[in-house]
């Protein structure tokens, strides 16, 4: 758990406004000094080099679950204090996930809300996502691209979903065409470094990177400790008390120790998220 090294929040409240407006925002200073991200990309293409071949990397769920060395970075200072204004000061980690599309086949990650991939697992589906970019993240690499202001558009948290090819796309379905507006969308540019922030109910997608460069992210998920999750997942997920105290009654995960079960079981039940 994490303890506050100032307590100047990260975002001004026009910042905070605007996230809550729109349902994203792109703050431009890099999330960590340079030594720490080098350390962290260096982590990851670490990760990437030991994947079975078989495994596409486009699909490295929850790693926090057996790679404990990353709350190194996930609950860091630097990143819980552009979170707090966001979520207040009790914040409590629900998951990560590295998103990394290859060069020349990344596939497509279709028009989706995260909050979709969650039916069930928290009340309410009030989730803040950091969004870092491992590599530039640009238009001709797949950047992510989100519709404004589509947070708010639904109580249940999601859209009606339609079925698309899952051997060219991230994910098997995707948000009803009839339900978005793609004219709308806004490309989420960032450099190396660089993060967004991401409501769980906004809709967002990419397009697949057919590019010669690759383009990776890391998704920070947090919430605030009133947001309880659902104990009868605790045989696939948990949660990490990141900051603060417990609000809402929450059992939390220990960042010290690997939880291969739960990885396991993932796998084995198809209860992979997003």
């Amino acid at each position: 758990m994490s303890e506050k090294s100032y307590t100047l929040p990260r975002l001004t409240a026009e910042q905070v406004e605007q996230f809550h407006r729109e349902g994203y925002l792109l703050p431009e200073e890099p999330v960590f000094p340079h030594a720490e991200f080098v350390a962290l990309k260096n982590h990851f293409d670490r990760k990437l080099a030991a994947l079975p071949p078989d495994v596409r990397p486009e699909s490295m769920d929850v790693p926090h679950f057996t790679d404990p060395g990353l709350f190194r970075w996930v609950l860091s200072d630097a990143v819980l204090d552009l979170v707090e204004p966001i979520t207040g000061p009790d914040i409590a980690l629900f998951s990560t996930h590295f998103i990394c599309k290859p060069k020349g086949d990344g596939r497509r990650v279709p028009w989706h809300e995260d909050s979709a991939y969650w039916k069930k697992m928290i009340d309410p589906a009030e989730v803040v996502t950091v969004w870092l970019a491992i590599d530039p993240s640009m238009l001709e690499n797949g950047c992510m691209k989100v519709i404004p202001r589509t947070h708010n558009q639904g109580k249940k948290g999601f859209s009606d979903y339609v079925d698309v090819d899952a051997s060219r796309n991230v994910f098997a379905t995707e948000i009803d065409p009839r339900q978005r507006r793609e004219e709308l969308a806004v490309p989420c540019i960032l450099e190396a470094g660089q993060c967004s922030l991401h409501d769980a109910r906004l809709m967002h997608g990419s397009d697949p990177n057919t590019s010669d460069i690759r383009r990776c992210g890391y998704t920070m998920r947090f919430m605030s400790t009133r947001v309880k999750l659902n104990p009868e997942v605790k045989d696939y997920h948990h949660i990490y008390l990141a900051r603060g105290k417990d609000i809402a009654g929450n059992t939390y995960g220990d960042p010290t120790r690997s939880y291969p079960e739960k990885a396991r079981y993932r796998e084995l039940n198809s209860k992979r998220m997003h």
